[in-house]
């Protein structure tokens, strides 16, 4: 899946939102944490606003906030809700018309791709924001310990 998907800034910014637990965080703050334009936040919070998964308030003290526990929030689900196909899935070029070989392979890899995304699909519903969130946390405790920096600044 490419590294700039809707769902790796998505993942990004809700590890940061279950870290901050009910302490609404602005645009503002998520962005900086990206390297981003505060644009490109609230466009990627919007569709996860509309399926429950986040909520705002706005004016002073508000924000955005996870809007049920972490635990209770799949990766399948955040996946689903900004109704994006990974990198996995090729986009193709319209093929001839009447190229029986042509047909034929976009047809058996079709079905590659179909398999490819289910499986996706299953791995990404087995884990929670909860804990890929405990993850981001584990690793940025060592980090600021300075364990793994070198592997981090080696690239």
């Amino acid at each position: 899946m490419k590294r700039d998907s809707k769902l790796s800034i998505a993942l990004h910014i809700l590890a940061h939102l279950a870290a901050a637990g009910v302490r609404p965080t602005v645009s503002e703050e998520l962005a900086a944490h990206l390297g981003t334009n505060p644009v490109v936040i609230r466009r990627a919070l919007a569709r996860l606003r509309e399926a429950g998964i986040v909520t705002s308030v706005k004016g002073h003290g508000g924000g955005w906030t996870v809007a049920r526990p972490a635990a209770a929030i799949s990766l399948g689900e955040i996946y689903a809700a900004l109704g994006e196909r990974g990198d996995l899935v090729a986009a193709r070029e319209p093929e001839p018309d009447g190229c029986l070989l042509a047909a034929r392979v976009d047809q058996v890899l079709d079905g590659f791709y179909a398999e490819a995304e289910a499986l996706l699909r299953r791995r990404l519903a087995s884990i929670s924001l909860a804990e890929l969130a405990a993850d981001f946390g584990r690793r940025h405790a060592e980090w600021a310990a300075g364990i793994g920096r070198e592997a981090i600044s080696d690239g």
